[in-house]
């Protein structure tokens, strides 16, 4: 296996120009081109990781398999790529100030000053390495978080320029910019990327190849001008410009042969046209729809889209493999009441009570789990959104007045949701909650999650710290509600489900974390299908 080769994808000119889409759309196109390849994310940010990040401040909080709360860009990693990602696929400021310092407080730098140079870049420069070290990867691509020109994102990009100095051709950084069109001439202005590119260079930091980010073709002479003016080759210059979904992405940049242009530069064989039928065949389901729905998202966080990619994602995949678009309608939980709960959910196909934490946004969750159970409307619901539906059982089935999760109330006298006993006497939010992949059996061969998985095993990621009280299961089950999924090491109840009801599904895993391009999630295909009947 020839040694690793790195791929550095930095961002100029303004945030929000999708590096990490294009970060996943250069490792799908080498992936398919027959190269082993895997996509890191470093984050500039002081925090250890985003678990503790306010969904406003960072969107979503996407988990691994093996249990790391990481950026929300791992997952367009692992749509696109269709291969998990772990923990060493996110690094942090935090975590690389947080090994140094342990370090230093080991006295393993043998009483010399710590510096941001050499310490902190060997430290960065040593976790990006850390993924090619393994032999598994042709190719590591490394995604650079932040604007070049932000302060937090210097030692990054001098720990890149060190890279370059010490590997040779093993090493290239790809530019991503953005060429604004002046409406007023009728231009599209290039200063801005030439000014971004200035800024590299300043760091010490010469960029291989530039995408350029337009809503407007950009044609041969402004290429050529970028290029003379930046100094990179003619053909190192290329678009990427707007189209209607992300996943065109891979295919414009194979139009543009940015795959072919990085190859060379990394001087490594162009083998054969990347092969990307089952990718094509995807992108013709989901322009080709032969229906249309509306599915209802029920969350505290729904004037940020992001909070919630994973799902509305899920959602597109499982449209597409359902021929149909998924128009998702964003409802603040806080804006449903018992008086308006009819309009609010009118005319929808089907509603997901969304994951969170706290009480805020409670009360119109479970007011919306009673009107889909009561209704008959197809119910998925995630995490917070499975032990609502339980609160709701409990509360207007089971007639258990006040019951609640312990986590809303402390002093319930119906506990339904409770602390999970390893929880008890943890203080520290970081890091804590039950995360990671985690086994779960199907009990039941009748049960609409099984005929969705059609298996009676498998295997879910978590991140939460309250669950089912087993207390109440039989009481729930002798009135209609049933665990259909048990933990087989811990008895914890991890999928509830209405048998009566046309498909009420609440699910204590995260499903959305799962579902790739190629992979749609079983659940929210099965999801789909019963929605679309209504």
């Amino acid at each position: 296996m020839p040694e690793t080769r790195y791929i550095f994808v930095t961002g100029g000119v303004t945030s929000s120009l999708g590096k990490g889409i294009l970060a996943s759309s250069l490792a799908k196109l080498l992936q398919a081109r027959g190269y082993s390849v895997t996509i890191q994310k470093l984050d500039p940010y002081i925090n250890v990781d985003p678990g503790t990040l306010n969904p406003y401040e960072h969107g979503e909080c996407y988990v691994t398999e093996d249990g790391a709360e990481t950026d929300l860009d791992l997952g367009h990693y692992e749509r696109f790529l269709n291969a998990p990602t772990s923990q060493a696929n996110n690094v942090t400021t935090g975590r690389i100030y947080q090994s140094v310092i342990s370090k230093e407080r080991r006295g393993d730098y043998l009483g010399k000053t710590v510096q941001i140079i050499p310490h902190i870049t060997d430290e960065i420069k040593r976790k990006i390495k850390f993924l090619g070290s393994k032999g598994k990867y042709n190719i590591v691509v490394t995604e650079i978080g932040g604007t070049v020109g932000d302060i937090e994102s210097l030692p990054y990009i001098e720990s890149v320029r060190q890279l370059k100095r010490e590997m040779g051709h093993k090493a290239i950084v790809v530019h991503l910019t953005l060429v604004p069109f002046l409406a007023a001439t009728g231009e599209l202005k290039t200063k801005p990327t030439q000014h971004s590119v200035k800024a590299l260079l300043e760091t010490g930091v010469q960029p291989d190849v530039l995408v350029l980010r337009t809503e407007h073709e950009i044609d041969k002479p402004v290429r050529e001008k970028v290029a003379l003016f930046c100094n990179v080759d003619n053909d190192a210059v290329v678009q990427s410009i707007n189209v209607p979904t992300i996943y065109e992405v891979p295919l414009k940049m194979q139009e543009e042969g940015l795959d072919v242009i990085v190859l060379k530069k990394l001087e490594l064989e162009v083998k054969a046209k990347p092969e990307l039928t089952a990718w094509n065949n995807f992108l013709k389901k989901l322009k080709s729809p032969k229906a249309s729905i509306e599915i209802g998202l029920i969350g505290k966080y729904v004037e940020l889209h992001d909070a919630y990619k994973s799902i509305a994602e899920s959602l597109v995949h499982a449209g597409a493999e359902n021929r149909c678009v998924v128009k998702i309608k964003w409802i603040h939980s806080e804006n449903i009441h018992n008086r308006n709960v009819g309009e609010c959910l009118s005319g929808l196909n089907g509603i997901i009570v969304a994951p969170g934490f706290g009480h805020r946004g409670m009360k119109g969750k479970i007011i919306a789990a009673q009107y889909a159970r009561e209704n008959n409307l197809p119910y998925l619901g995630i995490c917070l959104g499975m032990q609502v539906a339980v609160i709701e059982f409990a509360r207007n089935v089971l007639k258990l007045e006040g019951a609640d999760s312990t986590e809303m109330n402390p002093k319930t006298q119906y506990p339904v949701i409770d602390l999970m006993e390893n929880q008890k006497g943890i203080s520290d939010y970081g890091g804590t909650m039950r995360l990671g992949a985690y086994d779960c059996t199907i009990v039941s061969k009748d049960s609409k999650v099984f005929n969705a998985y059609n298996k009676p095993y498998i295997q879910e990621r978590h991140r939460h710290r309250y669950e089912f009280n087993n207390d109440y299961l039989k009481q729930f089950e002798k009135a209609g509600m049933k665990a259909a999924g048990i933990n087989p090491d811990t008895d914890l109840v991890e999928i509830m489900e209405i048998p009566g009801h046309k498909w009420f599904v609440g699910v204590q895993f995260h499903p959305e974390y799962r579902s790739t391009v190629l992979n749609p999630h079983p659940l929210f295909v099965d999801f789909i299908k019963y929605s679309l009947e209504q």
